[in-house]
């Protein structure tokens, strides 16, 4: 699709592409764009690379695919950084092509910012581009390691 956020990023068409930390055939895992700001650190997408706008539409391979690295995505978290849990979510109301929003809940995070609120807590960490990159290196080393 043309328009598609998500199509353009995979083709590094727009800035967003510059935090990639996996790719393969059926699906890309994308770091949350800080832009000129901050953002919470680890909020990541699966990415389904086929344009497709909900759960149904994958096909096998997709679906596998997307399973495996979000096992492998939340293993990590639990096992090199200081996470308590794993979330994922699918929300699909902003942009018609199926993505994960994969987030962790660090540890002390209080119950009022767990869930869909998880990145709202203030002392959650926070990173800049440059910080957002040196993360996205770092999981991508472990997610392949993996």
């Amino acid at each position: 699709m043309e328009n598609c956020f998500i199509c353009k990023k995979h083709k590094g068409e727009n800035s967003a592409s510059d935090f990639k930390i996996y790719e393969d055939q059926a699906v890309a895992i994308y770091h949350l764009d800080p832009g000129d700001g901050e953002v919470y650190l680890g909020y990541v997408f699966i990415e389904v690379k086929r344009h497709i706008p909900g759960l149904a539409d994958m096909n096998d391979e997709e679906s596998c695919a997307v399973g495996r690295m979000m096992k492998r995505t939340s293993a990590v978290y639990m096992k090199e950084f200081p996470v308590e849990h794993v979330y994922s979510f699918v929300i699909g109301h902003n942009i018609p092509h199926l993505h994960f929003h994969i987030v962790p809940r660090y540890k002390g995070s209080p119950r009022e910012y767990w869930g869909v609120k998880a990145d709202e807590w203030p002392e959650a960490p926070r990173g800049n581009r440059e910080a957002v990159l040196k993360f996205c290196s770092k999981l991508s080393a472990l997610i392949n390691a993996e």
